[in-house]
């Protein structure tokens, strides 16, 4: 299949390297010029690194032009951070066509916000946007050319925008990620995201050790009993909002992936061990900066209290964390960050919500 994957991030890399590993034509964009020319004149070859060996893969096309990534792909692969999926939607919308399928894991109600930029654009092309619950790599960059997948998914929960398109999407998604689940629409795909539940406690509740130490991993020594305690009360939260919006299990509680135990979570079992034991997580983090503070907090979490709010529930630990990240940014995420309404959807009724998620903008 031709797939382009759009972005230059470790989750985007690890995608490239891996979906071309499996057969298909992969088309990498990244919007670096320079990161361009530097791995075309490396004759398109990236270093891969997993359980397995380590080894060089030639990528198809390396290419800083978005039309030329995406012309002719059945299948988009955007793993990049939700703060970049804005720049990237207005950049891609011009140039989708109908039949085309753009998946973003995880989203982050991103599947609405690159549904939106494509009729924006004046581009009524039929195409389906889906999000999954997390990446579907624990991967990180060692240098510009060396991308290292410490586990990949087992299990990706993935909900499709419109969701009337969820068989079609979920077809060709499945060609590259067979561990695709449908989660249903696109507002239960968001709500699967594990990124705003495990990673504002690990990096609010470690804002000293992170400031103090050269380098800190926050899965490690900084996971200790008291910040899983907080992860459970937030999960929890999630999850009751699941339930109040009607979505039923299975919700992939956080507990599971700490917990060998317990049942499947997305990375299987013993996911959290594998990450730890790499130590490639040790590292030096800008806690203002950090994409778990910028993505993770000021865009999931921020989503999370406002579909909350709408929804009736209370989530005080969702919202608690929310006020202490934009203390520690000096900002207001609830204005700033992206809610329902910063999106302009906090007005809709749950019969409005319904009727968006099944037919589109």
């Amino acid at each position: 299949m031709e797939i382009a994957v759009l972005g230059g991030g470790n989750g985007s890399h690890a995608a490239a390297l891996d979906l071309t590993e499996q057969g298909h034509r992969v088309r990498f964009w990244r919007r670096d010029a320079d990161a361009v020319r530097a791995l075309r004149e490396r004759g398109n070859n990236l270093t891969l690194k997993d359980s397995r060996s380590e080894r060089e893969v030639k990528i198809g096309l390396v290419t800083a032009d978005i039309g030329e990534a995406i012309d002719g792909s059945a299948l988009i692969v955007c793993p990049a951070p939700a703060t970049a999926q804005p720049d990237i939607g207005r950049a891609l919308a011009p140039h989708l066509h109908s039949g085309q399928v753009v998946f973003l894991p995880p989203g982050s109600f991103g599947s609405y916000l690159m549904a939106k930029a494509l009729r924006d654009a004046g581009n009524d092309a039929k195409v389906a946007f889906a999000e999954a619950g997390t990446l579907p790599y624990l991967t990180r960059k060692h240098g510009d050319f060396k991308i290292a997948i410490t586990t990949r998914a087992s299990r990706l929960p993935t909900g499709v925008f419109p969701l009337s398109q969820t068989l079609q999407a979920l077809e060709v998604i499945r060609e590259a990620y067979p561990a695709v689940e449908d989660a249903g629409d696109a507002l239960s795909g968001a709500l699967m995201n594990a990124g705003p539940i495990i990673h504002p406690p690990l990096i609010l509740m470690n804002a000293g050790p992170i400031e103090h130490f050269e380098h800190w991993d926050i899965h490690n020594e900084g996971t200790q009993p008291a910040i899983r305690r907080v992860t459970t009360r937030l999960d929890a939260e999630r999850m009751a909002v699941r339930e109040a919006l009607g979505y039923g299990a299975p919700h992939f509680p956080l507990a599971d992936h700490y917990d060998d135990a317990r049942d499947e979570w997305m990375y299987g079992n013993a996911a959290h061990d594998k990450l730890v034991d790499s130590e490639d997580w040790r590292e030096r983090l800008i806690l203002t900066e950090h994409r778990y503070m910028r993505e993770d907090v000021a865009t999931g979490l921020a989503f999370l209290v406002s579909v909350a709010d709408w929804a009736g529930v209370p989530a005080p630990t969702a919202t608690g964390l929310l006020a202490v990240g934009s203390a520690i940014c000096d900002d207001d995420f609830r204005k700033t960050g992206r809610t329902l309404e910063t999106l302009g959807l906090a007005a809709l009724d749950r019969a409005a919500m319904t009727r968006l998620l099944e037919t589109g903008v």
